[in-house]
C-alpha cells in the first residue's frame, strides 16, 4: 500500500497572511488539526491548532502573540514531507521519527495531499483485513527460510483462504505471525495446528483445549 492509497487529497491550505483566528476557525469548521501553509501556491510551512493555542497563550515565550497574526509569524518549518509513491509504512516510520502528526505530500513542489495519524490507522486496518469477516490466527515460526510457505501450505491444505498475513521478531531466532483467515472457526483450526508441532499463541489454550 502507498501513500497516494491513503493520502487526502485536495488539501485545504491557508496562506501565510491568513491569521492565527482565521486559521483556527477553519480547523474547528472542518474538524482538523494540521494545515500545510502557502506563500505563493507553494508550500512554506505547517500549523497545527496546537501552534495556534500555544501562541496565543499569555504563557508563550514573548507573551501572547495578538490573534490577527499572520500564520506565517508561527508556522513550523521547514517542512518534512513525504511523496506519493512512498510506502505508507515509510511515512508512518517519518511521523513517528519527527513525531509530528501530519504529513504533507508533494509531487515535484505540487502539493498533493496530506496523511494524517488517523489515515496510518485505517491503512493498517485495510492490510490486517481486520474489517472483512474472518479469523485471527497467531503462530510462532523459526525465523528461517520456508517457515511461512510451511504455514500457509498448512492452511491451504485445510482449504482455508489468507486474507493477510504480518510477522515480527518475538525472539533472535522466532517471528510472530499474525494471520487474518477466512474462516471464523478458528479454534478447531488452532488445536489442528498444535497436533502438527505448531506453536500457536492465539487462540490461547486453556486446560489442554483450544478455546
Amino acid at each position: 500500500m502507498l501513500v497516494k492509497d491513503v493520502m487526502n487529497s485536495p488539501v485545504l491550505t491557508v496562506d501565510v497572511s491568513v491569521s492565527l483566528e482565521a486559521a483556527y476557525q477553519i480547523m474547528l469548521q472542518h474538524n482538523i488539526r494540521h494545515i500545510p501553509v502557502t506563500r505563493e501556491g507553494r508550500l512554506a510551512g505547517m500549523i497545527t491548532d496546537r501552534d495556534i493555542r500555544l501562541a496565543s497563550s499569555p504563557f508563550a515565550a514573548g507573551g501572547a502573540k495578538p490573534i490577527d497574526t499572520p500564520v506565517g509569524q508561527v508556522m513550523s518549518q521547514p517542512v518534512v514531507t513525504g511523496d506519493p509513491l512512498d510506502p505508507v509504512e515509510e511515512a508512518a516510520r517519518i511521523m513517528r521519527q519527527r513525531k509530528i502528526g501530519a504529513l504533507p505530500i508533494l509531487d515535484g513542489d505540487e502539493l498533493v495531499g496530506i496523511v494524517t495519524g488517523i489515515d496510518l490507522l485505517d491503512a493498517l486496518l485495510r492490510l490486517t483485513g481486520v474489517q472483512k469477516p474472518s479469523g485471527r490466527l497467531e503462530v510462532c515460526l523459526e525465523d528461517r527460510p520456508g517457515e511461512l510457505a510451511r504455514l500457509s501450505g498448512e492452511l491451504a491444505r485445510h482449504n482455508i483462504n489468507i486474507h493477510s498475513m504480518l510477522t515480527y521478531p518475538c525472539s533472535e531466532t522466532t517471528v510472530t505471525t499474525v494471520v487474518r483467515i477466512g474462516t471464523l472457526d478458528v479454534r478447531k483450526l488452532a488445536h489442528d495446528l498444535r497436533q502438527q508441532g505448531y506453536d500457536v499463541r492465539w487462540p490461547p489454550q486453556i486446560s489442554g483445549k483450544s478455546l
